[in-house]
């Protein structure tokens, strides 16, 4: 009998919390400003790719379903680009990615980490990669199959280190 006591206590509690909201002074929340959309600056990266790679245009799909802006580009030469970006063939995957501040996006990155590192971007970083085409990264959806991958933080002397390990 007693949880049932505790039951209806919690529930009558619950009622009453609800009626003490619904019948307060709504007044300092209508005079309250709104919070304007453009206040929250969206994040703008620049895409490269080729236009025949279904893999980049999911993850430009994914990046802009998590809040970023994106403008594609169809280089008549993407390995020069990455190039000139201090990406070396190593790290390179189908596509990069670049921030108005120059900081690059190899590969299949999740949107949560490039936002995480454009928060808070590492002293002499030039940016992150994801080498390859790792099975379940964003963009390359294969059903259940995730393969476990490194996002590499790359840095302006050539080095990287593992920014973070996306496991199963």
């Amino acid at each position: 009998m007693e949880p049932y006591v505790r039951k209806m206590r919690w529930l009558v509690s619950i009622i009453l919390l609800v009626s003490v909201a619904a019948c307060s002074d709504n007044a300092e929340l209508v005079n309250m400003p709104a919070v304007e959309e453009s206040s929250v600056e969206k994040i703008s990266l620049d895409v490269y790719k080729s236009r025949t790679c279904n893999c980049c245009k999911k993850w430009v799909d994914h990046i802009e379903a998590s809040g970023f802006e994106t403008s594609v580009h169809h280089p008549a030469n993407l390995n020069k680009l990455k190039s000139d970006k201090g990406i070396s063939p190593r790290y390179q995957s189908c596509h990069t990615a670049v921030s108005k501040d120059g900081y690059v996006f190899e590969g299949h990155i999740p949107a949560d980490i490039i936002q995480r590192f454009l928060a808070n971007p590492p002293p002499n970083a030039i940016g992150l990669a994801v080498p390859g085409m790792p099975a379940g990264s964003p963009g390359m959806e294969m059903g259940s199959r995730h393969d476990e991958y490194d996002v590499f933080l790359l840095s302006k002397d050539g080095g990287d280190v593992v920014y973070e390990h996306i496991g199963l």
